[in-house]
C-alpha cells in the first residue's frame, strides 16, 4: 500500500511538531514539497490558458503595407487617387503604427499585402519593385517574429517575372503564399494568360491571395460615388466568375484561394451562377459542381463585418472556409472584431474565423501570442 506516493511503512504518522515521536521529517518535507510544486504546476498551465483564452490572438490575412521606397517609385498622388481617403496608407504607414493597431484589436500576425498591386504590376520596372517590397516584408518578419508573415507581391503582367518571384518568395524569403489583384488590364484571373502561374502554385499547393481593384472601364461611373464602393466587391466576383466557368478553379484544385471582403458581391448572386453552370459546356468545366468549388475557396471579412453580409457567407460556405481580416490602414483590427461581435456568432464561431481556420493553411503560427 503506498500513500501520496510513498509506501506506508516509511510514514510514522504522529505529531510533525514531535520528531522525538519518531515521525519521519525528511520524507515529510520531501513530500510536501513535491505537492506544493504540483499544485505551482497546476495554477500556471491554468493562468496560462487563462491568458491564451482572454486574447483573441487574431490571425489577419488581409493587411496591408506601403513601404516608403514603395511610395514614391508609384508616386504617393496616383496612390491616393485611386483610393480616396487613403491618405494615411500612402503617405504614413510604419510598421510601428501596424504593431500598435494590431495590439489594440487583438491581432497577434498580420500576413501582409503590398497596397494597390495593380500600380506594382504596371510599373516598368515591375520585377525590382516586387522584389524590393518582398524583401522589405521578409524583413519586417524577421524584425519582428511571430507578428508578421506575407504574401508575396507580384509583377503579374510579366508570367516569366512572377514565376521567378513565386520562386524566389517562396523559396528563399519562406513566405505564406502569393498575392494578386483580382484583374489587370481586363483580364481576370480565369484568362489563359494566367495559365502558367496558376500551374505553378498547383505544383506547390500555395496559397493565392487576392485583392479587387477598379478595372479601366468602370472608373468614374457615378458622380459623387468613388469607385471602390461599388467596385472593390464585383471585382471580386468577376475574378470568382472568371476561375469558375473557365475551369481554372477545377483544373488547380490544390491552390488555396483566398477571396477579400467575403467573396464580394458572390453571395447576393449565388442562384444566378448556380443556373448558368446547367448549361452544358460550363458544366463540363465544373466536374465537382460549381458549389464544391465556391465551398473550398476561403473568404475574408474585412469590411463584412456586419450581421447581413455574414449571415449570407455562412449561409453559403463552411465556417471553416472564413477567414480574419481589417483591409489595414482603410479599417482597423478593432472595428473589424467589434463588427463581429454584433454578428452574435458563437465562441465557437469566433475562435474558428479569429484564429483556428488560419492555422490550417499557416501552421507556423501555432504558439504565436501576442
Amino acid at each position: 500500500m503506498t500513500l501520496f506516493g510513498q509506501p506506508a511503512s516509511l510514514r510514522r504518522w504522529s505529531c510533525p511538531c514531535c520528531p522525538s515521536a519518531g515521525f519521519n521529517t525528511a520524507l515529510y518535507a520531501a513530500t510536501r514539497a513535491k505537492a506544493r510544486a504540483s499544485v505551482r504546476t497546476v495554477v500556471r498551465k491554468t493562468a496560462r490558458r487563462a491568458v491564451w483564452a482572454s486574447k483573441p490572438r487574431r490571425i489577419d490575412v488581409h493587411h496591408h503595407i506601403s513601404p516608403r521606397s514603395y511610395t514614391q517609385a508609384i508616386g504617393p498622388e496616383k496612390l491616393v487617387n485611386t483610393y480616396p481617403g487613403s491618405r494615411t496608407a500612402a503617405y504614413d504607414w510604419t510598421p510601428a503604427m501596424a504593431i500598435e493597431d494590431m495590439d489594440r484589436g487583438g491581432s497577434a500576425t498580420a500576413i501582409t499585402s503590398i497596397y494597390s498591386g495593380t500600380h506594382l504590376a504596371e510599373h516598368p520596372d515591375a520585377r525590382r519593385l516586387a522584389r524590393e517590397s518582398n524583401e522589405f516584408a521578409a524583413r519586417m518578419m524577421q524584425d519582428y517574429p511571430g507578428r508578421f508573415g506575407m504574401f508575396a507581391a507580384l509583377p503579374a503582367l510579366d508570367i516569366e517575372g512572377t514565376l521567378r518571384e513565386i520562386e524566389y518568395a517562396l523559396d528563399v524569403l519562406d513566405a505564406d503564399g502569393v498575392h494578386l489583384m483580382t484583374s489587370y488590364r481586363n483580364k481576370w484571373l480565369g484568362d489563359p494568360f494566367y495559365a502558367p502561374v496558376f500551374e505553378e502554385l498547383q505544383r506547390r499547393k500555395a496559397v493565392l491571395y487576392t485583392h479587387p481593384t477598379v478595372p479601366d472601364f468602370a472608373q468614374n461611373l457615378i458622380p459623387g460615388v468613388p469607385d471602390t464602393v461599388i467596385e472593390i466587391g464585383t471585382d471580386t466576383t468577376r475574378a470568382i466568375a472568371s476561375l469558375l466557368f473557365s475551369g481554372t478553379a477545377a483544373r488547380y484544385p490544390d491552390v488555396n484561394i483566398i477571396f477579400s471582403h467575403g467573396g464580394g458581391t458572390l453571395p447576393f448572386l449565388i442562384e444566378r451562377f448556380t443556373r448558368l453552370a446547367q448549361r452544358k459546356q460550363l458544366a463540363a468545366r465544373l466536374p465537382r459542381g460549381i458549389l464544391r468549388e465556391i465551398e473550398r475557396f476561403y473568404y475574408d471579412v474585412a469590411q463584412i463585418a456586419y450581421p447581413a453580409p455574414m449571415a449570407a457567407l455562412m449561409k453559403l460556405v463552411p465556417v471553416t472556409q472564413i477567414l480574419f481580416g481589417t483591409d489595414f490602414t482603410f479599417r482597423t483590427a478593432a472595428e473589424i472584431a467589434d463588427g463581429l461581435q454584433a454578428c452574435n456568432l458563437s465562441a465557437r464561431v469566433h475562435k474558428a474565423i479569429n484564429r483556428d481556420n488560419a492555422l490550417r493553411l499557416f501552421p507556423r503560427f501555432k504558439h504565436v501570442m501576442a
